[in-house]
């Protein structure tokens, strides 16, 4: 969703929803898995249910507004197990509207899709069960969740989002991001360009002292637009100047997350502005541009070099597969190729999620992480290396914890064939496999077609 828009010389918000967005989950249930997605966190117009495994099993459907008839339907006999955790995927995405689409884990499209041409931000969603069904629930980002046999929804906020902004003005651009269209208690401001165009603050509530404030001398011109990215993930606030792979200009966490569906903008203090909004899941940012590289959860990362449309490597965690996941190898199942930060390292390895983890090699040990990356949207290739001859359409896959780049590989061991991490200055790849890492000097590594 495109929005282009003027502002007067007047303290007063221009809201516009958040139209993308994506949550991932397993749940286990015998039937009657249903997700809301709100502007605010509780029941109330708009707002979309998605109902999975409903009518004993049989069909899934998108509702608006808790209203019959249903606006898409599609019959999916035993999608749901009492016994077994299944993965699916929601997200909206801009267009003439807004496109919900619903998808199982490691699918790339959809079941369920509905297209609504009368967008409203999304900031929450809520879980329940019922119709004689309890619910176990993993839900990427959160801790576990269990849901009773009751038909009443447990609200969270979603945990990302991402604004691009091109504003031209001569001081201050003001940002204000909401859980409602409109001004809300608790708020967060974003003021660009503030005290005649010499400095940058985040503030919260509207209230004083300010959260962050920097020196940003001319940072904003009434001449032309200057470009800045606003994404929050799990209450991290990030403000880039230059664009979303820009260097961070202010950066605040939030230890009570408020969910963002509305953003406002506006000038003031002898400023008019013009400026162009456009709204987009979380970012995919390079790796040396990150202000915070050892932290967890990153932001997904871009993939260089490789023709091959949206690349990323996509957050997860608990055993989830993003749509569009790589798979690289097979152990009683498949596994995707992914990665984990782990001692200061960013190491590449196998996601396994039967076993719910990544499982990465270091130290002489095989280590489970419950919150890793996934690589998506890519079709790599396989070449067969010996030593520590790296070619050079190879993609990175992580870094040691003192720097050195490291490399998706694998090899066939034990009946299995089993990704693991290529470090050039040893000559090998090395493994995670029953406890233990194992290093190969003869292997597979994964490169660019």
């Amino acid at each position: 969703m495109a929005v282009s828009l003027s502002t007067e010389d007047k303290l007063e918000y221009h809201f516009y929803p958040v139209t993308a967005g994506q949550i991932q989950f397993r749940v286990k249930a015998p039937n009657d898995a249903h997700i809301a997605l709100t502007t605010g966190p509780n029941e109330g117009d708009p707002m979309y249910e998605v109902f999975i495994g409903g009518w004993s099993n049989s069909k899934s459907v998108v509702r608006k507004n808790r209203t019959k008839p249903d606006v898409v339907e599609v019959e999916t006999p035993g999608i749901l197990d009492a016994d077994d955790y299944r993965g699916f995927w929601i997200r909206w995405d801009n267009g003439n509207g807004i496109t919900l689409t619903v998808g199982k884990e490691g699918e790339s499209d959809p079941f369920l899709s509905y297209t609504d041409p009368e967008p409203f931000g999304i900031g929450y969603f809520g879980v329940c069960t019922g119709w004689g069904a309890t619910g176990d629930w993993l839900i990427e980002g959160r801790n576990s969740l269990n849901t009773p046999n009751k038909l009443e929804y447990k609200f969270h906020a979603v945990r990302s989002g991402s604004v691009l902004i091109d504003v031209k003005a001569k001081s201050n651009g003001h940002i204000a991001l909401t859980d409602r269209k409109g001004e809300s208690s608790p708020m967060y401001e974003i003021m660009l360009g503030g005290w005649e165009n010499k400095a940058s603050v985040i503030r919260y509530d509207r209230k004083q002292p300010d959260k962050v404030r920097v020196d940003t001398p001319n940072l904003l011109s009434e001449h032309e637009h200057r470009r800045f990215s606003i994404t929050w993930l799990d209450g991290l606030i990030t403000v880039r100047s230059g664009g979303q792979n820009g260097a961070v200009l202010m950066e605040w966490r939030d230890p009570n997350p408020i969910g963002v569906s509305y953003v406002g903008v506006r000038t003031g203090w002898g400023a008019t502005g013009n400026w162009k909004l456009r709204f987009e899941h979380y970012p995919t940012i390079a790796t040396g541009q990150r202000k915070h590289p050892g932290t967890t959860p990153s932001a997904p990362l871009e993939v260089r070099g490789l023709d091959a449309g949206n690349i990323c490597w996509c957050d997860a965690s608990g055993g989830m597969i993003p749509p569009g996941a790589v798979e690289g190898g097979n152990d009683d199942g498949v596994l995707f190729v992914g990665r984990a930060h782990h001692e200061g390292a960013l190491i590449p390895g196998k996601v396994k999620p039967s076993h719910s983890v990544c499982y990465v090699a270091w130290g002489g040990a095989e280590h489970g992480k419950t919150d890793y990356q996934v690589l998506c949207g890519c079709n790599p290739t396989w070449v067969p290396v010996s030593g520590g001859s790296i070619p050079s359409n190879a993609i990175p896959g992580g870094e040691t914890e003192d720097g050195e780049p490291l490399f998706v590989g694998r090899v066939h061991h034990e009946g299995t064939l089993t990704i693991g991490k290529v470090q050039p200055s040893h000559n090998v790849c090395y493994i995670a496999y029953a406890g233990s890492e194992i290093a190969f000097p003869e292997y597979e590594v994964m490169v660019g077609q």
